[in-house]
């Protein structure tokens, strides 16, 4: 009988974030990634969604070890929310990336810590697994592609990527590593799909810079840039530009500053002494001598760039002069936020460059058609399987790899749960989990269970009914009109209800004239008559809670 090994996705497939993938052989288990996702609006009061684990804590596979791809919070940011569930195994990841989870690890106080691997180094042990680092380029530096050796066969896990050749930290795709991989033999290629839909190749990172610096050179006044705070090499080339037009650099908001830290460090960033100013120095300088890195590319509440246009940064003032650069892409579900920031710049006079108004000042970290056929033909798999795009993505990577002269048998397209088994020669659907949204305060980093989201959007959308009640325990009736407290609802809908509830709650008790053997059950009661009413007369659902005295 064939020997077989199965991949299970937990995120990522088909969805862009909350990456996390089981490589399962025997009894032991490989994990690739650990992300986090970005909640719906709609889900109040909730910032994060992490991959489910329900089935690692269950199955009785032991978990050999895990690997990070790369820094982006979409394949790490799960580590101080789900390690703590697990029990101790290795962890892997090229250093930035390992130096990034490890500070966040410390800033939850998870005593766990990721292992560094450098690019240089053979191949890993992890069990029945062996696992090697290939370096690749995307929009964080030590971004890497995992090349999976198992008893059935090798796997080449390609998760987010672009083949770059000129890029601007002049660390390149480590081309001749992939190809020594696909002599080996590939049975499966895990490919980024995100921009399998655009046509052509991504451009280089390199093209920032003349952007950049064109628009500084124009700039009277402060020259402020917003971007994820862990695009190094785009940092680089802001304070490159910074030090041609001899303008001081200051780094403003926690995550900026956080990761400037963590390069300066490791290596990847250079500030001279003298070049970097702080804060509570800006005052010394005039506008037009100052770059300000900024968080808050994304209109997030409460980010540095946020607060200075509101005018609650206390440093930092936004004037006519000034012009303020998004680096980056809206994140989609963050159009709303970002374009009432750019409402409140514009109200300050200030110019903002964003991408509907200049392509220039961002690029993707993904790959786009021939970065993917490039891919495919240097590891040579005999299956593929998109990964990391909604489903339209695994669609369009679908297309293009029969293009390329792939079957329908050999292109897995599938979602998260689903297991797909492999044997030396083939593929197949094996068991579908049961995976459900596990949603996470990000601030207790408790989870937060469905029915209290839904409790929530009840609030939201049809308001709150507090029915207060002191009923004779000797006959189960009212001893005087209830105290009705309505929120959420026009003061003409707060009158209706509150009069024809006392009449309803009047007749419902007086049907029941004894004692009360059962106060559940009058409580249920009370709110299930009010729940009627109300949705019979005015269509809505509002959170009921009735509160009932003994007396």
């Amino acid at each position: 009988m064939d020997e077989k090994i199965s991949i299970i996705p937990l995120g990522g497939t088909p969805d862009v974030t909350k990456n996390m993938y089981v490589y399962e052989y025997k009894n032991e288990i490989l994990l690739v990634d650990c992300g986090l996702g970005f909640a719906d609006p709609s889900l109040l009061g909730v910032e994060l969604l992490i991959p489910d684990i329900s089935y690692l804590k269950t199955s009785g596979k032991k978990i050999a070890g895990m690997a990070i791809t790369h820094g982006h919070e979409d394949h790490m940011g799960g580590l101080p929310y789900i390690l703590p569930e697990l029990p101790d195994f290795p962890i892997y990841a090229t250093p930035l990336t390992a130096e990034f989870a490890n500070e966040k690890l410390k800033e939850f106080g998870v005593s766990k810590r990721v292992q560094k691997v450098n690019f240089d180094g053979g191949g890993i042990k992890i069990g029945n697994f062996s696992i090697t680092f290939i370096r690749i380029t995307h929009s964080v530096p030590d971004t890497s592609n995992i090349f999976i050796k198992t008893p059935v066969g090798n796997f080449f896990h390609a998760s987010d990527f672009k083949f770059d050749f000129s890029p601007y930290d002049g660390r390149k795709t480590e081309v001749e590593k992939i190809t020594k991989a696909s002599n080996e033999g590939i049975l499966c290629l895990l490919s980024d799909s995100l921009r399998a839909e655009t046509v052509g190749k991504t451009p280089s990172e390199s093209k920032i810079s003349h952007a950049l610096e064109s628009e500084m050179e124009k700039c009277t006044g402060k020259f402020l840039v917003t971007t994820y705070s862990s695009n190094i090499a785009r940092l680089n080339q802001i304070i490159n530009a910074a030090r041609k037009f001899n303008r001081k650099v200051c780094f403003v908001g926690r995550s900026v500053i956080k990761n400037k830290t963590i390069a300066e460090n490791l290596g990847y960033m250079k500030i001279e002494k003298g070049m970097e100013v702080f804060v509570d120095e800006l005052k010394r300088y005039k506008d037009s001598n100052l770059v300000l890195i900024v968080a808050g590319s994304q209109g997030q509440e409460n980010s540095a760039l946020y607060r200075m246009v509101n005018d609650d940064f206390k440093e930092i003032k936004i004037t006519s002069k000034d012009t303020i650069v998004f680096s980056s892409d809206p994140i989609p579900g963050n159009e709303i936020s970002i374009n009432a920031l750019l409402d409140s710049i514009a109200k300050k006079g200030a110019k903002a460059v964003h991408s509907d108004v200049s392509p220039d000042f961002h690029v993707s970290g993904h790959g786009a058609t021939e970065d993917l056929i490039l891919m495919m033909n240097l590891t040579h798999p005999k299956k593929v399987f998109p990964i990391g795009g909604n489903y339209r993505h695994l669609i369009a990577y679908k297309n293009l790899a029969k293009k390329q002269g792939f079957s329908d048998k050999d292109i897995i397209v599938t979602e998260n749960g689903q297991e797909v088994i492999f044997t030396k020669d083939d593929s197949y659907f094996g068991k579908k989990l049961s995976l459900k949204n596990v949603y996470v305060d990000e601030i207790s980093g408790e989870e937060v269970e469905s029915f209290v989201i839904r409790d929530r959007q009840r609030l939201a959308k049809d308001g709150v009914v507090i029915v207060m009640c002191e009923i004779d325990s000797t006959n189960g009736q009212l001893l005087e009109n209830p105290n009705i407290i309505v929120r959420g609802m026009s003061p003409q809908e707060i009158k209706d209800v509150s009069r024809h509830l006392i009449k309803e709650i009047r007749n419902t008790l007086s049907k029941k004239k004894q004692k009360v053997s059962d106060w559940w059950y009058v409580r249920k009661s009370i709110g299930q008559v009010c729940e009627k009413y109300i949705f019979r007369n005015l269509r809505k659902r509002p959170l009921v809670l009735p509160v009932v005295i003994e007396v």
